[in-house]
């Protein structure tokens, strides 16, 4: 049996949780895929004491990537930089990536994967868009004979969680905001989330994949939750519905629409009945109908169970083509008929 070392960017929420799930499911781990992982190194300018990673932290990156014992490279410092200067310099020290930096794949994601294929790894990114459901896994390999023709979903499970408390506690925004926060769903500066750009882009990486060329987040209208009133839910309410933050987009031939907002869910819905923070994803193919997809999209354990997976794909298979190109994908707005069965 092969044991793989690997070493971690960043040693925070979610990275914690990667090192303790090929730590603790060890056996699980070799008894399923018939290999050992061992995280070798972690990179983090904080120290660990008492932790049992304590000894493998280090605040140089070059200890890693310079290291031929490591294979692969798992990034989670999020945010653009220095992931994706550190992300290509593995890349190009044959290192497979996994990452589940959002931002970064949805800006480098075509030109990281050009050169993983170059150099013949993986850049894989399944715990970027929606945590621990494996969406990218499904929309890649399950649609791959299937024209996708439409994708919606709840992306974001703080502006759910938030809606979802407005809706059936009554709460204001201002409140249910303040009570995501003190749980942790939501950061002390919640922008991101509540003004839609999170759910954005990662509806951007669905799309890139779905049309296989580059989808850019700032071509889809974004409008968030922050301007939601308690006097909108009761109406959607009364009309035996409820309002959530989707991501949505239509694909017709070349023509793609998307946008990203608060819209009126009526029961017939998939999406009707998630609430919390949970996410949900609805994919229809011109032959494979629609598959919808629901669980927790974020947390420490969900978001390190795919980047888990993702490491041992990028261990046992061979590299792919990237999943799409550099070419940029057009994106409109919702034409008038679309848009207004989706306006509150």
């Amino acid at each position: 049996m092969k044991t793989y070392n690997i070493g971690i960017l960043g040693f925070g929420t979610v990275g914690s949780g990667v090192f303790d799930i090929f730590s603790k499911n060890a056996d699980i781990i070799k008894e399923k895929n018939c290999l050992a992982v061992n995280v070798k190194r972690i990179l983090d300018l904080r120290k660990f004491p008492g932790s049992p990673a304590e000894n493998l932290i280090t605040t140089n990156f070059d200890d890693i990537v310079s290291d031929n014992e490591i294979s692969l490279v798992v990034e989670v410092l999020g945010g653009e930089q220095p992931a994706f200067d550190f992300c290509k310099q593995a890349l190009a020290a044959k290192k497979s990536v996994v990452t589940s930096n959002k931002e970064l794949v949805e800006k480098h994601g075509a030109e990281l994967m050009k050169i993983a294929f170059e150099n013949g790894v993986h850049f894989l990114f399944e715990a970027s868009v929606a945590g621990g459901i494996p969406v990218i896994r499904c929309l890649n390999e399950s649609f791959n004979s299937d024209s996708v023709i439409e994708i919606s979903g709840i992306l974001n499970g703080t502006t759910n969680y938030i809606l979802t408390k407005m809706t059936k506690d009554g709460q204001s925004f201002e409140d249910a905001l303040a009570d995501a926060q003190s749980l942790g769903y939501a950061e002390q500066n919640p922008s991101a989330d509540i003004e839609g750009t999170d759910a954005c882009r990662k509806l951007a990486i669905l799309l890139s994949i779905a049309t296989g060329k580059d989808v850019d987040c700032r071509d889809i209208n974004t409008k968030g939750i922050d301007a939601v009133t308690t006097s909108q839910i009761a109406k959607a309410n009364e009309k035996d519905g409820v309002i959530k933050l989707v991501a949505k987009a239509k694909i017709e031939k070349d023509n793609v629409f998307a946008q990203v907002a608060p819209m009126f869910i009526g029961k017939e819905s998939s999406l009707f009945k998630v609430d919390g923070a949970l996410n949900a994803v609805s994919i229809r193919g011109s032959a494979t109908g629609e598959i919808t997809l629901i669980g927790m999209g974020a947390g420490k354990l969900p978001t390190a169970s795919a980047i888990a997976s993702d490491i041992i794909a990028a261990l046992t298979r061979r590299p792919s083509a990237p999943f799409w190109c550099e070419q940029r994908q057009s994106v409109a707005s919702f034409p008038a008929q679309y848009a207004e069965r989706f306006s509150i």
